[in-house]
């Protein structure tokens, strides 16, 4: 089997579609290639309207599956053209798809991806693994988040405590004891970008805050802080998982109501609430810890790094690049490798993060022929 996989992923920012392509030879890591298509405005539309509706379940969604599919596909044939490598060369695509809703703790839990993986695979004509949530679900656990495997694979170190912090839309935590000495564990600590990519959206028309430029001008607004701190989610225990159907507009608005806080103010007080809701649960949940890597869009806020490195002043805080590894890429990476454990027959959850009962193979095999 060929160590070539290809990842494709589009969080829950909704800005794109990330293409790595990954060489594992010899169990390392190695990105030869990455490409970051955008949505058209139409397709994006379509996307925002689906995030609306009450229960996409009952809604036909065929139409906006397959051309989540196509638009996949297309990240993933460029990404061959850019690398100059043949699709024959490649074992598999892992493919997360565009999470539309994720409900882990519905009566009936599930977690809604759409990108038509058989599409993406005859268009390619690459074996595709996708649809990688549910296996975790089933087993009883929320589905979410699956890339501590792939950074306890990538990250651990035998003689450091380590965290890795993925932010995009959603924030989540990987902590990694150093050597064999506890297990992986990892959560959404809550919002990552979201809140802050819908304030200047609002206020400025821009998709986010560049450099957290506008934020840093802005001063943190401490009593409207601690009221969304007091939030029951940041309180909740771990195993937990969220996404955009929890932390939204509605979500912004409960607590800006009757307020007269300006609105650069708010933006700095969404970053520090993004800061803060991380620290904290490292604080709380990883407290031995010797360094930190971000990953993921948050990387590229300065001001939010600068937040994240004053609010944990005795450990380096940096970005995976410190690790050898582009933060824009993780994620995309990490499905990847999911992909490779699923050809392999490996398990790609971590119980003790999901809270499934069991380690379980992830993702279903779409096959070009």
């Amino acid at each position: 089997m060929s160590e070539l996989f290809i990842g494709l992923m589009s969080g829950t920012s909704m800005d794109g579609i990330d293409a790595v392509l990954v060489d594992f030879t010899g169990g390392q890591l190695t990105i030869l290639a990455s490409h970051c298509s955008k949505y058209s405005p139409e397709l994006q539309q379509q996307l925002d309207n689906t995030l609306q509706l009450q229960d996409p379940r009952t809604a036909d969604l065929a139409e906006t599956d397959r051309l989540v599919g196509e638009a996949f596909a297309d990240a993933a044939i460029k990404l061959l053209d850019k690398a100059g490598i043949s699709p024959d060369r490649i074992s598999a695509i892992g493919s997360h798809g565009q999470t539309i809703r994720h409900e882990p703790d519905a009566p009936e839990p599930y977690s809604l991806q759409l990108g038509n993986a058989a599409v993406i695979s005859a268009s390619t004509g690459i074996d595709t693994v996708a649809d990688f949530r549910s296996a975790d679900i089933a087993g009883g656990g929320q589905g979410a988040p699956l890339v501590p495997a792939f950074h306890a694979h990538i990250f651990s170190a035998d003689a450091e405590n380590r965290v890795v912090v993925n932010i995009g839309g959603i924030a989540n935590i990987t902590i990694l004891p150093a050597g064999s000495n506890g297990a992986v564990t990892g959560f959404d600590t809550g919002p990552g970008n979201t809140l802050m990519d819908i304030w200047i959206r609002r206020h400025h028309g821009e998709s986010f805050d560049k450099d957290g430029a506008w934020a840093a001008g802005g001063r943190i607004d401490a009593r409207l802080l601690a009221a969304m701190l007091q939030d029951a989610y940041f309180r909740a225990l771990p195993p937990k998982s969220t996404g955009r159907e929890y932390f939204n507009r509605a979500w912004l608005s409960s607590y800006l109501q009757g307020l007269s806080t300006a609105a650069q103010d708010v933006q700095a007080t969404l970053c520090e609430l993004t800061a803060v809701s991380i620290t904290d649960a490292i604080e709380q949940h990883a407290p031995a810890m010797q360094r930190v890597f971000v990953c993921g869009g948050g990387a590229h806020n300065a001001f939010l790094m600068q937040r994240l490195a004053e609010n944990l002043p005795d450990i380096p805080v940096e970005t995976t690049r410190a690790a050898g590894v582009d933060p824009d890429w993780v994620e995309a990476a990490a499905f990847a490798w999911l992909a490779k454990q699923h050809l392999e027959g490996k398990p790609g959850n971590i119980p003790e993060v999901t809270g499934a009962s069991k380690p379980v193979v992830l993702g279903r095999l779409f096959r070009h022929s």
